[in-house]
């Protein structure tokens, strides 16, 4: 039997964070029952295989063998496929974005394949409506995925009250001003940060060059590894975080270089070029996709007719994802995103035209090795999503077009 809760001087029993974690944790060395506090009983009713407890006071311990005691019951599992297709009905939809028709299919790129995606444009064209949008077309967590989201959402001491297992993809949004310790997480003990809620989900972060450079290059483990390693004198800590990352920003300080119309860019050549090399190299190189996002025609906003909306974008999502699980099935890969190695050179092989293709953009725009292997990706998932099993040559087109950062610099 574990007992777990924190014993105030009265006697009651107050509720403690990271209870679903340790419940796991007992289950698996083989404990049969835990006594927690009341408070904390949805959490722990996420899990069979382990009788659950709850109480508000010492004095309700009794006699366990009086027949007194009466195990909570277990019954929080994933909503149904009704209550999940309310729950996207009532999400933001695509369909509220003007136009934008080539961010929203590298968006469903993205999603596809679990790219990370930079959105760049001036400011009022959509990029933040665009980006957080995105989970409307991710397709729904599973079982075990929804367990890990919660385990950390109760680290945290995010987990609400009365809730079983998470249902919806984190969207996790933080200020430009957060710390590195809030982003990538840290304290006297270490908690998660936003990296870690929102993994299995999507990080946004606005206006990326605002962010302290310190802040950004902490990301570069997380995005590398997908997960977070804080080192402390008497432990290092692990935690998940494999998220999506979509991050948007303007081309220059004002806003408006290369944007047609009024008011018409005012800064210089090397204010532009000191604003941009906010953004290092090898955080770039680890965003797969660089999209423009310009602004968008007059007549897009009256008598356009019906927009390109998150139900048929999902359907394409969900069924380029169910090709790559079934492509993977067995190897402990879930997306296009997570190939590598030999993996890489086997499911990204390509024929002869786009071999060329491939070669000279990587001498013209002065490609890294990592952006090569992400622009493989990029094809393999629009292979994916056009469902074909072979990479072709539209498909390696397309996904350079996703690279105009790499563009602009040659």
């Amino acid at each position: 039997m574990l007992l777990l809760g924190e014993l105030a001087l009265d006697g009651s029993v107050r509720p403690v964070p990271g209870v679903l974690s340790m419940v796991h944790g007992a289950r698996e060395a083989g404990i049969g029952g835990v006594v927690l506090p009341a408070e904390n009983a949805h959490e722990a009713l996420v899990l069979d295989g382990i009788e659950v407890y709850a109480i508000r006071h010492l004095r309700e311990l009794g006699d366990a063998g009086s027949g007194l005691w009466t195990p909570v019951k277990s019954g929080f599992r994933l909503g149904s496929a009704g209550k999940r297709a309310m729950v996207e009905s009532s999400a933001d939809d695509y369909a509220d974005v003007a136009g934008q028709l080539t961010a929203k299919r590298a968006l469903v790129v993205a999603a596809a394949g679990m790219h990370n995606i930079l959105l760049i444009g001036p400011p009022g064209t959509g990029k933040t409506m665009l980006a957080r949008r995105l989970p409307s077309i991710l397709p729904p967590l599973s079982e075990s995925e929804a367990l890990e989201v919660t385990k950390l959402y109760s680290i945290s001491g995010k987990l609400g009250g009365g809730s079983g297992l998470m249902e919806t993809r984190p969207f996790r949004a933080p200020h430009h001003t957060v710390s590195a310790a809030g982003l990538i997480g840290g304290g006297g003990v270490p908690k998660p940060g936003e990296a870690s809620l929102a993994h299995r989900g999507v990080l946004f972060l606005d206006e990326l060059p605002e962010f302290s450079r310190s802040v950004l290059e902490a990301l570069r483990q997380p995005l590398e590894d997908r997960q977070v390693t804080i080192g402390r004198a008497r432990a290092v800590y692990s935690y998940p975080a494999h998220f999506l990352l979509a991050a948007s920003m303007n081309p220059c300080p004002c806003g408006y270089y290369g944007a047609s119309g009024e008011p018409g860019c005012s800064c210089s050549p090397l204010k532009v070029q000191q604003y941009r090399s906010r953004l290092s190299g090898p955080l770039l190189d680890r965003i797969d996709l660089h999209v423009e996002v310009p602004k968008p025609d007059y007549r897009l906003f009256h008598g356009a007719g019906p927009q390109l909306g998150s139900a048929d974008m999902r359907e394409q999502v969900r069924e380029a994802r169910l090709r790559q699980l079934k492509r993977y099935a067995g190897a402990g890969l879930h997306s296009n995103s997570e190939l590598s190695g030999y993996r890489l050179r086997q499911h990204c092989r390509l024929d002869a035209d786009s071999e060329v293709l491939l070669k000279q953009s990587f001498e013209a725009y002065g490609l890294s090795a990592r952006a090569h292997d992400r622009v493989l990706k990029i094809a393999r998932t629009i292979a994916d999503l056009d469902g074909c099993e072979a990479i072709r040559l539209p498909h390696l087109a397309e996904a350079l077009q996703y690279r105009c950062l790499d563009k602009r610099e040659k």
